[in-house]
């Protein structure tokens, strides 16, 4: 069995959101420059889902509130996008990205297994990051990996997509 890289994966997870967007919602992404961190994230919506097999992990989208609505809006093809459609939706963007990465990587480098996704908001910060005083709540990450910024070319919709493994 091939071991897969982590380069492999990232660029893997690159074109799963990519190619999600365009097939669910006829929506182009830029990749912006790649930062070899899973950095602090103040976001209003996240989607994270667990990644198991030879690899562990975990597949992070990060996004604002007017992103995380257009998004809702396309992939369920609704006029209004309330908090549980934003919720519905960015689960499902995530489990799709996270589900095209799984058939790739099953198909190339042996099992996979993904977890439920898990829909939050807040501040996820790195575990050895003192919390900023009148810190409310926040998730601690204690794995390395990277984070790909994304945006469409006028900017509408942006969002961050971290893997760690």
């Amino acid at each position: 069995m091939s071991v897969i890289s982590f380069e492999e994966i990232m660029f893997t997870i690159m074109s799963a959101t990519q190619d999600t967007f365009k097939s669910y919602m006829n929506i182009d992404l830029l990749a912006g420059k790649v930062d070899k961190r899973v950095d602090t994230v103040d976001s209003d919506v996240t989607g994270i889902v667990g990644v198991a097999g030879d690899r562990v992990g975990y597949i992070i989208i990060a996004t604002d509130r007017a992103s995380a609505q257009i998004v809702a809006k396309e992939m369920l093809m609704e006029e209004e996008a309330d908090e549980e459609c934003i919720r519905d939706a960015v689960g499902e963007l995530t489990n799709n990205i996270a589900g095209v990465f799984k058939t790739k990587y099953h198909e190339q480098y042996g099992s996979v297994a993904l977890g439920l996704p898990l829909v939050v908001s807040g501040q996820l910060r790195m575990i050895s990051d003192s919390p900023s005083p009148g810190e409310q709540s926040s998730i601690n990450v204690q794995c390395k990996g990277v984070t790909i910024p994304f945006t469409t070319a006028d900017g509408r919709v942006s969002l961050k997509v971290m893997i760690y493994m």
